[in-house]
């Protein structure tokens, strides 16, 4: 009997010796004449248990981890592959309580599958949506299957993706895109990696039933030059889809076309901007465009172009192959299904939990994350990325709901969670929201490109005890500055963490 073994191919579980981990099973295995069979995985999110090796039992995959190369011995001694007790064990993985308790949509094969096995793809539900698309729908269809399920941009901005994509259907001309925002450069936020590194087929098939929406038959990938493991990934994936008849001229025998192409950024923050990211894509400089026009009227080289992230389109093939309603019944409000929330920073179990939305933030700090990986209280949590304010304690109970957090003062974004404990400073952490902006800024309009420079200095004069009530002032006329006269979300933004940090721990200000 072959014993079947996964140990994550997940940059995460690579960066903690997940590669050794699995040449030392195989060696080990070798040396004891114990046939085996190792899949290498996506990460099931439990960030701090990586690397996570789970073992197929008749009871189901059984969960070994944090492990170690020097703890694959005592694991064989202790018939581990037979799921044998053993100071690691968590027992069935389907048990763990982190997992128990979310809704696992867009989610539901990364940690199951090997990401570029095509059968296994199709055996935990792949295609089903795309040939839903096909078989039963016109472009049309689709787009209002996507209205009525509520589904709005997982990138930060939370626009409603069928109106969205109703408009680039609408827009006349032969030639239309779709773009996949995968520049995933907020702190804190992992998701799409995870995503393109555990389940990349998920993202191609969102991407062609976009197409097959709007009547575009070229896709783009626009990708964070950092993600070198999905570049290749994505890559393979791509060439396996091609080859298998997912892509290409004739998708599925349907006669449809649609292919993707992946573009790798340089490494610019601003260049998750849509627009920025558009004149990257035509290889020119990544500076923001003037709105309008909108890039769904004229985008990619002046045509119609549908842009969404990651997690965005890897949620349309659930909608189709479920339904709209079966999506639209998770969450609260008007932020309908569920959005992976990453758990980053000073956090004793970091990691990715997907939930429907209307829980708390004191759920996902405390419940999945177990509190500050330091042991000292928790003081801040900023949501949203780099951008997004700095929330208290006061903060916590207020439902993750697009506009319900917003109106306490938050911005959900991109899902990204970073935990700060009693010992932060949040003054420096507002100066390096302004410096953030100084260096990523990509120059094009003055508020930006010249107030979060001027922000730096007078934080340092604030933090220096020069004039301190006149510089107060001052950096609250220079925040509302930018807030209202940048270009962007870049500039605009940036004023949300100093804002809130002089509101929430005016103390630190002080010193």
């Amino acid at each position: 009997m072959t014993h079947i073994v996964y140990v994550p191919i997940d940059a995460t579980a690579r960066s903690v010796g997940a590669d050794d981990v699995a040449a030392a099973i195989a060696r080990e295995a070798a040396a004891r004449g114990e046939p085996v069979q190792i899949v290498r995985n996506g990460t099931r999110g439990l960030c701090w248990l990586e690397p996570l090796v789970e073992v197929v039992t008749p009871a189901g995959r059984v969960a070994y981890g944090p492990v170690d190369v020097a703890d694959v011995a005592s694991l064989f001694a202790a018939d581990f592959l037979r799921g044998g007790a053993h100071p690691l064990a968590h027992g069935r993985t389907d048990d763990i309580t982190w997992l128990k308790g979310q809704e696992r949509l867009t989610f539901a094969r990364v940690g199951l599958t090997d990401p570029l096995s095509l059968a296994d793809y199709k055996e935990h539900g792949g295609l089903r949506g795309l040939r839903a698309a096909l078989s039963a729908k016109t472009g049309s269809d689709i787009v209002e299957e996507l209205v009525r399920s509520g589904l709005r941009g997982r990138g930060g901005a939370a626009f409603p993706a069928g109106i969205k994509w109703r408009t680039v259907a609408g827009a006349p001309g032969p030639q239309k895109y779709v773009c996949c925002n995968a520049d995933e450069g907020d702190s804190g936020t992992f998701s799409d990696r995870m995503l393109m590194e555990g389940d990349p087929y998920v993202l191609l098939e969102g991407m062609t039933i976009a197409g097959l929406a709007v009547g575009a038959d070229q896709g783009y990938i626009y990708l964070r030059s950092e993600y070198p493991d999905a570049e290749r990934t994505l890559l393979a994936a791509i060439e396996a889809a091609r080859a298998a008849g997912w892509l290409g001229r004739d998708v599925l025998g349907s006669g449809h076309a649609f292919d993707i192409e992946l573009r790798r950024g340089a490494g610019a923050y601003i260049c998750g901007e849509e627009t920025a990211m558009l004149e990257s894509l035509e290889g020119k400089r990544g500076m923001v465009r003037p709105k309008p026009p909108l890039p769904a009227i004229s985008g990619l080289f002046g045509k119609p172009t549908v842009i969404n992230n990651v997690i965005t389109l890897a949620s349309v093939p659930i909608i189709l192959d479920r339904g709209a309603q079966f999506y639209a019944d998770y969450g609260m409000g008007r932020s309908r299904g569920t959005l992976p929330f990453q758990l980053a920073g000073n956090i004793k179990r970091g990691g990715l939990v997907e939930k429907a939305f209307g829980l708390t933030l004191r759920e996902l700090v405390y419940d999945y994350g177990g509190g500050t990986a330091s042991g000292r209280p928790v003081r801040a949590v900023q949501v949203g990325g780099p951008l997004g304010p700095y929330l208290p304690e006061s903060k916590f109970d207020v439902p993750l709901d697009y506009e319900v957090f917003a109106a306490a003062g938050g911005m959900i974004g991109h899902g990204g969670l970073v935990v700060f404990d009693d010992t932060v400073d949040m003054a420096l952490m507002a100066r390096y929201a302004m410096e953030f902006c100084a260096i990523e800024s990509c120059g094009k309009c003055t508020p930006c490109r010249i107030g979060s420079t001027r922000g730096v200095e007078v934080i340092d004069r604030i933090r220096n005890n020069e004039r301190r009530g006149p510089n107060l002032a001052l950096l609250r006329d220079l925040c509302d500055t930018m807030t209202h006269g940048s270009l962007c979300a870049m500039g605009g933004l940036t004023p949300a963490p100093v804002l809130s940090a002089l509101e929430h721990f005016p103390e630190d200000f002080q010193r």
